[in-house]
């Protein structure tokens, strides 16, 4: 009975956890329709999460795609096909690569930050004063992150695959020999604006799920440092299994509406 047990409460457990998650994005939404949202408070979170990540989304998305360009290209070199390339390079982004490494930078950096940040005001009481102030903590620090993830996180992923294409193209023509004129061609056949679309609301969807996972950590960190530690561990790992999870069920879902091509 040991491992049923086991197995029962991981369960429970877990479903307890997405209801948290629910209550918490209830909470977010009518705040933003019925509460007060402070637009100084998004443009800094949008400066917070979107400029401020920049650097390591262009980062990641250039030698993403220079990597994924060289190993597609050595492959397909040997059957001759060198300009099948751009089109392989351009459309693994749009769909997969780009949002999904995206994320997974955004949840390291921002949601790292934005854990550590309301769990400090949990332990030392500064969300009580909040209250104190009949000011809801969910209005104040949750609904002004939320909307500045959803402006700044399908632009960092339309960044991050436009640099990691860019890098390819680059690589592949002036370093590998690839005709420069197949591989724009081949590209711009395959490549369409449902691919663009899927990457966008990939983008979209991760931002959410690192903003509530990252939220929600915070807001229930406990036990003083060593519990902000803890939630922003909790918080950068939980959220990156949730990007892959989620990732998976959007492919399979959206490859329904927007199928490969134009």
């Amino acid at each position: 009975m040991a491992p049923a047990r086991y197995v029962g409460d991981l369960i429970f457990s877990f479903a307890r956890y997405l209801g948290d998650l629910a209550l918490l994005a209830g909470e977010t939404v009518r705040g933003i329709f019925h509460g007060q949202v402070r637009p100084q408070l998004v443009v800094q979170q949008i400066y917070e999460v979107g400029f401020r990540s920049q650097l390591v989304v262009l980062i990641t998305g250039a030698f993403t795609g220079a990597v994924f360009a060289t190993q597609t290209y050595f492959q397909f070199h040997r059957l001759q096909m060198d300009a099948a390339v751009g089109p392989v390079v351009s459309v693994s982004m749009f769909r997969e690569l780009g949002p999904v490494l995206c994320g997974l930078m955004v949840a390291g950096r921002v949601g790292a930050a934005m854990s550590a940040e309301l769990g400090t005001m949990k332990v030392t009481e500064q969300l009580d004063a909040l209250r104190a102030l009949a000011v809801h903590p969910v209005d104040y620090l949750v609904v002004p992150r939320f909307l500045a993830m959803l402006v700044s996180m399908p632009l960092l992923v339309a960044e991050c695959i436009g640099v990691g294409i860019l890098a390819a193209y680059l690589l592949t023509t002036q370093v590998l020999g690839v005709s420069e004129v197949y591989y724009v061609q081949n590209m711009l056949f395959f490549t369409g604006g449902r691919d663009v679309a899927m990457g966008l609301i990939k983008g979209m969807v991760f931002g959410v799920v690192i903003v509530f996972v990252s939220c929600h950590q915070g807001l229930n960190a406990r036990e003083g440092a060593v519990g902000v530690g803890r939630a922003t561990t909790e918080a950068v790992v939980i959220g990156s299994l949730f990007i892959l999870v989620v990732n998976f069920f959007l492919t399979m879902t959206l490859n329904v509406f927007f199928p490969a091509g134009k």
